[in-house]
């Protein structure tokens, strides 16, 4: 299963490193909407996203902050946000919904921090959008961190807003 994920996360980053280049040029003459989903990254959203993507995989444990142990989902954000752009975040989801700028669902951009009720109480668990309706996050006891649909009635009924963290972005 690692082999997979790795194999894919090489691959993933090939095709992140290749249209960094191009898609300077193409930002300048192409509208918001008619870029890929690639383009629409920002360096530091390319990079939390790509660590991101590195832990997919990783057992959830509650109270985790260590991929080798497992982790919970504010351990995997404040791990991939530590890791990637050196960013250090607090502890709880519910602590990390009161960081950064409110976004509104509308205005996501990949690399926001997403926020849902999961436990009946608000922010209670926090994940990191990649675009394109798709979150990542290390989801419950017995699961690994994965990338799920936002669009699925689950998500739908438990969404309580996002923040943004990654300045430009």
């Amino acid at each position: 299963m690692r082999k997979v994920t790795t194999s894919f996360l090489l691959a993933f980053a090939l095709l992140f490193s290749g249209i960094g280049a191009a898609s300077a040029a193409e930002q300048s003459r192409k509208p918001d909407e008619q870029m890929s989903f690639l383009e629409r990254y920002t360096n530091a959203a390319q990079d939390v996203i790509l660590q991101g993507l590195k832990l997919v995989g990783v057992r959830y444990r509650l109270g985790g902050n260590d991929e080798n142990s497992g982790l919970d989902c504010s351990g995997f954000v404040r791990l991939v946000f530590k890791d990637s752009i050196g960013a250090s975040l607090p502890r709880t989801a519910r602590e990390m919904s009161e960081v950064g700028q409110q976004v509104s669902t509308s205005e996501l951009k990949p690399g926001d921090l997403v926020f849902f009720n999961t436990m009946r109480r608000t922010f209670s668990h926090v994940g990191i959008y990649l675009g394109d309706n798709h979150f990542m996050h290390a989801p419950r006891t017995g699961a690994e961190v994965r990338v799920e649909s936002m669009e699925s009635s689950y998500w739908v009924q438990r969404y309580n807003g996002a923040r943004r963290i990654l300045d430009g972005n």
